[in-house]
């Protein structure tokens, strides 16, 4: 964080004009950890900015349901991983499912993946976009 000090402001202003959002599972992941970025979020981003996932149920079902049908595809151990009922990624896909918005992540599709569903191979099962950091800025127009 004191090394790229301009990104953490951007993000902190994006937070604030409510262009950016994240939700409560990913909170709890952060709040896991008693560490910078925990205490970064607690001083800098709105009250509002996790989003609850209460009410996806459907949602989350059909993800999950997806995870477990690909029991060809990924080792059980995978699958185990995705559906932990506190890891986040299932839930941040039914998030966006729900309200049609990209998912933004560092992580990249690995189509042939034995041991990890990565988030951007379920979100092109559902037609959802994914973009990392870098192209969520160009498409807010966002330079710093």
């Amino acid at each position: 964080m004191d090394v790229a000090s301009s990104f953490w402001t951007k993000v902190k202003e994006l937070a604030a004009s409510r262009k950016i959002i994240s939700i409560d599972k990913v909170k709890n992941e952060i709040y896991n950890y008693e560490d910078e970025l925990k205490q970064w979020c607690i001083v800098n981003l709105p009250s509002d900015f996790f989003k609850s996932t209460d009410g996806l149920t459907n949602e989350y079902r059909i993800i999950t349901s997806w995870a477990i049908a690909r029991n060809n595809q990924y080792n059980q151990a995978a699958i185990n991983e995705f559906l932990q009922a506190d890891e986040a990624d299932a839930w941040l896909v039914a998030f966006a499912l729900n309200h049609r918005i990209p998912i933004v992540t560092q992580e990249k599709s690995a189509p042939n993946s034995k041991t990890k569903i990565k988030i951007p191979d379920v979100c092109l099962a559902f037609d959802i976009q994914n973009i990392n950091t870098i192209e969520m800025f160009r498409q807010l127009e966002e330079k710093f």
